[in-house]
């Protein structure tokens, strides 16, 4: 929306939220998401056309377009928990809308939705008997966390799904004429209301398909001798591969690619296709395999105990450029070295402690775990470094004047093949790679 307004200025845009506190973060100078280059994007428009508020429904009533962008995070209740996406968030928007009123509307899907979501929306909406039209549109968005400004200021696509009637067509062409003012038309792609929804899954579905594949070959790398990054080079050469998605490491996170795939395989099982649904499964099991083996790699090396061991933890957000801890492998690796007594000295740049804490479901005072203001000071007495997130900060790190505070033999388990091997190898350590004999 901050970028809309940026560039749509002839366009008021208003984002609200129940939440007073967030919207205050929003109106200062402290945004409560990090992301490079967002608050000069905010700030260029905000006051001028683009608002933050809690005022819901005056705001549902003065707009042209809606843009549903709420949480749709995986059922842990009842009916398919634990892979359907749980969608009261839309409903509950979808219901506002029509309580409200206002004049004929156009109501946008922009959160990741399962298709035939919209449908939910067209009957709330058509049942509100409040004697306004509505048409419901699909625009999933695409950008990555951590590179989002330059992916919304020049994108590979912008999608927008409609119904194929006269009105949904006129609906879509007024969308599109946002994004055309900074976006090449042709660089804009209109479908039908389905293949929109469906097309954001199984985006998301093959980009962790790519990287649970060459997870899958490292542990064959490491098994053989064989380089993964040799490996990935070798076949990213090959134009009907290319190179994206093919960094070995950890594990995949974040808010989209877990959930986005264990919804697809439920949309699959949901239709009857069981081997469908199964195929889909299988990387999401990869991607825990994978996780799993970072630790088993970490207890062999350390004589198979980590009880009473202090081991540093670089790097706690699924990615490099983000706050996002969502799903971050971090936490599966972090929750593994709990249950076998290990310590952990842990330090993020960007994610709070709170956070931290809220996702291993640890309390304040856990003495197991203990934070830094550096990654220096995290490692400072620990018989092992394991670096999770590839920060680029991490490969400025004064290697030998870290490993002088260690306990020996001290150990530097690389989760993302990101510092220079020699030099951690000269320094002392004894270095443990992805997909590296």
């Amino acid at each position: 929306m901050a970028m809309i307004a940026k560039n749509c200025v002839d366009s008021k845009v208003t984002v609200v939220d129940l939440n007073q506190d967030r919207i205050d973060s929003w109106n200062s100078d402290d945004l409560p998401i990090y992301e490079p280059g967002l608050l000069e994007v905010v700030k260029a428009a905000r006051g001028r056309n683009l608002f933050f508020s809690t005022e819901i429904d005056q705001t549902i009533q003065d707009s042209d377009i809606i843009f549903i962008s709420v949480n749709t995070p995986t059922k842990d209740y009842g009916s398919g928990k634990g892979r359907a996406a749980d969608l009261r968030f839309v409903e509950s928007c979808a219901r506002n809308i029509a309580k409200v009123g206002g004049g004929n509307k156009i109501v946008v899907e922009k959160s990741t939705v399962p298709v035939r979501t919209a449908q939910m929306v067209k009957e709330i909406l058509s049942e509100s008997n409040n004697g306004f039209s509505y048409q419901v549109l699909s625009n999933p968005e695409f950008l990555a966390e951590g590179t989002a400004i330059a992916d919304l200021e020049n994108p590979d696509r912008v999608l927008i799904g409609g119904d194929q009637s006269k009105e949904g067509l006129e609906a879509i062409e007024k969308v599109v004429s946002l994004y055309n003012q900074w976006i090449d038309r042709e660089n804009i792609i209109t479908t039908n209301l389905w293949s929109s929804e469906l097309s954001k899954l199984t985006a998301n579905a093959f980009l962790a398909q790519r990287i649970s594949s060459i997870n899958a070959i490292s542990a064959l790398c490491e098994a053989t001798g064989a380089d993964v990054d040799e490996v990935a080079n070798a076949i990213g050469t090959d134009s009907r591969i290319g190179p994206k998605f093919l960094k070995s490491s950890v594990g995949f996170g974040g808010s989209c690619f877990q959930k986005d795939i264990l919804n697809l395989s439920y949309l699959c099982q949901h239709f009857g296709l069981p081997e469908v649904a199964e195929y889909w499964d299988q990387v999401v099991r990869m991607n825990d395999y994978q996780k799993d083996r970072f630790v088993q790699r970490i207890m062999d090396a350390m004589f198979n105990t980590v009880s009473g061991k202090k081991i540093a933890i670089l790097g706690f957000a699924f990615k490099k450029d983000t706050n996002d801890a969502r799903e971050s492998p971090a936490i599966a690796v972090c929750s593994r070295l709990l249950e076998e007594r290990a310590h952990l000295a842990i330090y993020d740049p960007q994610v709070p402690k709170d956070t931290i804490l809220s996702s291993l479901r640890l309390d304040a005072n856990d003495k197991r775990v203990s934070f830094h203001d550096c990654a220096t000071d995290a490692a400072n007495g620990t018989h092992a470094i394991a670096l999770l997130t590839e920060w680029d900060e991490f490969k400025k790190l004064n290697l030998k004047e870290i490993y002088a505070e260690m306990e020996k033999p001290a150990h530097f388990f690389d989760g993302r093949n990101l510092i220079d091997p020699i030099e951690v190898q000269n320094a002392g350590f004894r270095l443990h790679r992805i997909g590296k004999g």
